[in-house]
This record gives structure tokens, sequence and C-alpha cells, in this order.
């Protein structure tokens, strides 16, 4: 099961946002000023990023936040799904299949979208098993919290 994330979910959503930046999913943590400025975003508005907590039989066991854009190739909006985790002794449960089957057919994107680390062969067998497919390009980004003074 999940639940949108609410006001009284902050220690929850940020022990396990911290949890995941600390596993070999991802390359590198973020600071903790950028979880409470998405924390913050997702209580003001969903228009932009939407969190959930998975729960297994009433017990918090991972999140999942979202992003939203509308893609003039897709032809309308975009849902990117920006982080998921669920505790180790909580996976091959279905929690996943659970909520990547409600957004397919509940939410009102056109696309799905994610990431995945190219070593994270297990997630990629997942996401393959729920439909997705490996894009024929790179993506390429400017993170201005990276960027040294020079690069201006």
């Amino acid at each position: 099961m999940f639940r949108r994330i609410t006001k009284n979910d902050w220690e929850l959503y940020r022990h396990y946002v911290d949890t995941f930046y600390h596993t070999d999913a991802v390359n590198a943590p973020v600071p903790v000023e950028n979880y409470r400025a998405t924390f913050d975003e997702m209580l003001r508005s969903d228009t932009y990023v939407r969190g959930y907590i998975f729960e297994y039989e009433g017990t918090p066991c991972g999140f999942a936040l979202l992003s939203k854009t509308f893609s003039q190739e897709a032809g309308g909006f975009s849902i990117t799904i920006e982080e998921i985790y669920i505790d180790p002794e909580y996976r091959s449960k279905g929690l996943a299949t659970e909520f990547f089957d409600w957004l397919k057919n509940e939410s009102c994107a056109m696309r799905l979208r994610l990431e995945v680390e190219d070593y994270n062969k297990g997630a990629m067998r997942l996401y393959e098993r729920m439909g997705f497919e490996l894009l024929p390009y790179l993506q390429m980004v400017i993170d201005k919290q990276r960027q040294k003074p020079s690069d201006s």
C-alpha cells in the first residue's frame, strides 16, 4: 500500500531520502536542505512534485518521489519517478508493482519516466517487467549547485 505524504511525515521522509541517498542506487548524497525544500514544495502544491510513503501491513517501509512536466513529444503530462526506495526486507511483496500499476492506470500521465544506474541490474529487470524501455540517447544536465564559479 502507499499513501500521499502529509505534513506529519517530515522525519519519516527525511529518514527514507537519507537512506536512499546512501545506497549504491545513486552517485552521491544531496544536502539535507534539498530534502526540506522538496518536502515543503510537496506540501505547498502538487504542481511539480508529489511524494508517497509505502506501507506494508501498517508499517512504513519506503517512499517514492514523483515530478511532473508537460511533454509535447508524449502529447501530455510526463511523470518522472525521481526516487523510489523500499526497505530490503519489504521488497518482493508487490509494493512497487502496485505503485507502478497505479501510475500506469490511474494517473493523468501520457509518459512515465525514470532513471536507473546501469550497474543496478535488479532494478533494471523490475522496470523492464513493468514495461519501461531503455532510451536510445543520453541526457545532459547543468546543476547550479554543482557549478564552479568559473563555469558561469
